[in-house]
């Protein structure tokens, strides 16, 4: 336990002594640490650095909800009908391998500018990750607790609710772990091409004013905020294996 303290707080002081040193005293385009740390103590007293910020908490957040909302009963339909399977797992592999940044035009042609198409496309990032967590979850179910569901009389929506679901609730977590990451790289993706009011319209300012050590300042922010969400996921996630390896002990 100590090592995994020390190790990430060594690896860091020594990137940021390395970026010092390259650093020196500061240029337009590498901005030193210390002109870092100062962007950063100023957004944390700025009430306006806060409202973009919210913003894009917002859109994350509502990326995620719909993406789940969509995810999970297409899951079901596939796990549950092999009709619906077949037709579905061929075209997983392909909208997959589709870059976000190549769905951002045609969003805003479909949808326009704004908050609402933003949350569109984060919802179609995190709708992929969830639904084969759910899946391969619901997949992997031990067959012997679903026969003996069966036996004490368990219908097929029992079964869901009871059984499968919550035995494959640790990987629909840990899809949504890597989901809610991704959510927050499409929120300033979208914020970035269809605009809004959010961190990546913050980016995009700072790219045009060349203000690299506000750029950077932006990136650790989301990076703060990407990381606040995976470890809160994570810990959702490591709660449910340890209650259903209870309820396993239990059952047997």
């Amino acid at each position: 336990m100590r090592r995994e303290a020390i190790a990430p707080i060594a690896l860091g002081a020594l990137l940021i002594a390395g970026w010092a040193i390259a650093a020196g005293s500061g240029s337009p385009l590498l901005p030193t640490p210390g002109a870092v740390a100062l962007r950063l103590a100023q957004d944390v007293v700025s009430p306006e650095f806060w409202s973009y910020l919210a913003v894009t908490v917002v859109e994350a957040l509502g990326g995620v909800v719909i993406g789940v909302a969509v995810a999970l009963p297409l899951a079901v339909m596939i796990h549950r009908s092999r009709w619906a399977a077949a037709a579905v797992n061929p075209f997983l592999g392909a909208t997959q391998a589709i870059p976000a940044i190549a769905l951002a035009p045609l969003l805003v042609l479909w949808l326009g500018y704004g908050l609402g198409p933003v949350i569109v496309l984060c919802a179609l990032i995190v709708f992929f990750p969830i639904l084969i967590a759910a899946v391969v979850g619901m997949r992997h179910v031990d067959g012997e607790v679903i026969d003996a569901a069966h036996m004490d009389g368990a219908n097929g929506w029992q079964l869901l609710w009871h059984v499968e679901l919550p035995m494959a609730l640790p990987s629909i977590l840990g899809g949504l772990r890597n989901g809610v990451s991704l959510a927050v790289t499409g929120a300033i993706v979208g914020e970035m091409v269809m605009g809004g009011s959010g961190l990546g319209t913050v980016l995009n300012v700072q790219r045009y004013n060349v203000d690299t050590a506000g750029m950077i300042a932006t990136i650790i922010w989301l990076a703060l905020l990407a990381s606040a969400a995976f470890v809160v996921v994570l810990f959702a996630e490591r709660n449910s294996r340890i209650v259903s390896s209870l309820n396993n002990r239990s059952e047997r």
